[in-house]
């Protein structure tokens, strides 16, 4: 579908004279990024197979939208046009980000598509005051409300602590907040029991695995040590480990996938396993048995489901107090890249995977139930039946991808 073209169903005022099923309460799923996408699509899991309820997708604006089109297109995914999804009603919106909310008209459920709030706002690119406490991304005023209306009619939180944040950065917020714990969580748990499968499908044979997580940005270990990747597949032996590169899927918009390819290409040809951006991730981290990371989301679930965890050094802005991203930045040991790296795997430090988890949701396997109540109270409908249990995370692809450069 083009930019230019408006679909006829199955909203609009024709709608009914071409669905097969009518009365449906509709969802929009506001798909802003890859990221947020992949959180979107562990929770409409819980209410799209409901025959009175009808989901439609739209792709909003934002810096990292490229490839979220050809994702939903491949999920088989109905998707609206932006310029049309501004332009309807519906009953429910889901997102994971935040640009162009106040453009909707739906009740909202707002939630983050990574580990919790552990982010602090960044500075603009043109100056401006420097704050000495900056405020916590996604619980501010400037991200929940516009033109003195809050926007988030429930506002998923992972923890009850993200409640006293909330309640200092934007109190006129406070009465959405709904502390639901964390889904991605919960599935990491339910992916454990497949560990061998995961290791199975990415060609593991007794061989340890090795995963290098980066986040986007300068601060990732991606933009920051460039030549880590290229160091782990020279010093560590092949026969011995497996390497594999989990960059954010911003990583990949930011620059292209093609030119990303390029660059590991030397890599990808010694065996680098590199899953695609719109490949799920838990896998390979479930089947890790060590994780080199940043203060990125992913290495923070890592150290939850107990992987060791090696922090990269250089991070400029420290993550926000009580999230699980503090708690490694203040007791992970740090990898030096200017030493030999495989006597650094052998001795992580010690990591109290309790007290990770722990930060990272306050609902520990209940996220799922609760954003399920959530969504049905504001759809006003009662919920059907038995809830359906969160279960494990899709098998890995990656031992099988395409060091082409076009892919």
């Amino acid at each position: 579908m083009t930019s230019l073209e408006w679909s006829s169903t199955p909203v609009g005022i024709d709608a009914s004279r071409w669905v097969s099923r009518s009365g449906c309460r509709t969802v929009l799923v506001v798909a802003h990024t890859i990221a947020s996408c992949h959180r979107l699509l562990d929770v409409v899991e819980h209410i799209e197979s409901d025959p009175r309820i009808q989901l439609v997708f739209t792709v909003a604006p934002d810096v990292f939208n490229h490839h979220v089109t050809r994702l939903l297109d491949r999920l088989g995914a109905l998707v609206l046009p932006w310029h049309q999804a501004v332009r309807e009603r519906f009953d429910l919106g889901l997102a994971a980000a935040y640009g162009g909310l106040h453009q909707l008209h739906a009740p909202l459920l707002l939630m983050a598509h990574g580990a919790g709030h552990g982010k602090r706002v960044r500075p603009g690119p043109y100056g401006g005051p420097v704050l000495t406490d900056p405020p916590v991304y996604g619980l501010d005023a400037q991200r929940l409300t516009h033109g003195g209306r809050v926007l988030p009619a429930a506002l998923a939180l992972a923890h009850d602590h993200e409640v006293e944040v909330l309640r200092r950065q934007c109190p006129e917020a406070v009465e959405a907040a709904v502390v639901v714990g964390d889904p991605c969580a919960d599935r990491l748990v339910a992916s454990l029991p497949w560990r061998a499968e995961y290791r199975h499908r990415m060609g593991m044979d007794e061989q340890e695995l090795v995963v290098v997580s980066s986040t986007w940005g300068r601060d990732g270990v991606f933009g920051r040590w460039p030549d880590l990747l290229p160091q782990l597949m020279t010093q560590l032996p092949p026969d011995r480990y497996r390497i594999a590169a989990l960059l954010h899927p911003a990583v990949w918009d930011a620059h292209g996938h093609r030119q990303i390819r390029a660059w590991l290409r030397d890599c990808l040809d010694a065996g680098l396993l590199l899953p695609r951006p719109t490949e799920d991730w838990r896998g390979p981290v479930v089947a890790a048995d060590h994780v080199i990371g940043d203060h990125g989301s992913v290495t923070a679930y890592a150290a939850a489901i107990g992987r060791p965890v090696l922090l990269l050094p250089g991070l400029r802005s420290l993550p926000a107090a009580g999230t699980p991203q503090h708690l490694l930045d203040t007791t992970a040991s740090r990898l030096d890249p200017r030493r030999p790296l495989a006597p650094q795997l052998a001795l992580p430090g010690e990591i109290d995977r309790q007290a990770v988890m722990g930060a990272l949701t306050g609902r520990p396997g209940e996220a799922g139930m609760l954003l399920r109540r959530t969504m049905y109270r504001l759809l006003r409908l009662a919920e059907p039946g038995r809830h359906r249990q969160t279960g494990p995370a899709p098998m890995p692809d990656c031992g099988r991808a395409s060091n082409d450069l076009a892919s």
